[in-house]
């Protein structure tokens, strides 16, 4: 099963660039594991040091949130997730 992640502008240093990546898994957490197993620097950009997704970390699942439980959601072949980032400042 192939699943499509859309990587955010600022995460693409870990990805060599890439803007999208092909995973695998059965669920949005899966697909993630599949991520950083591919790009090991993904980790720390996306999860806290408690294997919970950072704050300012936002999941899509075919252009919607997959707000609560977001790893949980379950994916299929052709699917897409986005990774966003909610950015603050003044």
């Amino acid at each position: 099963m192939s699943v499509t992640v859309n990587i955010h502008r600022t995460h693409r240093q870990f990805t060599g660039g890439a803007d999208t990546v092909q995973v695998e898994g059965t669920s949005v957490g899966r697909c993630l594991e599949d991520l950083i197993r591919q790009f090991p620097g993904m980790e720390g950009a996306l999860f806290n040091g408690k294997g919970r997704l950072k704050n300012a970390v936002e999941i899509y699942l075919n252009q919607e949130s997959a707000y609560p439980d977001e790893l949980k959601k379950p994916v299929k072949d052709g699917d897409e997730i986005h990774i966003t980032l909610m950015l603050a400042g003044g």
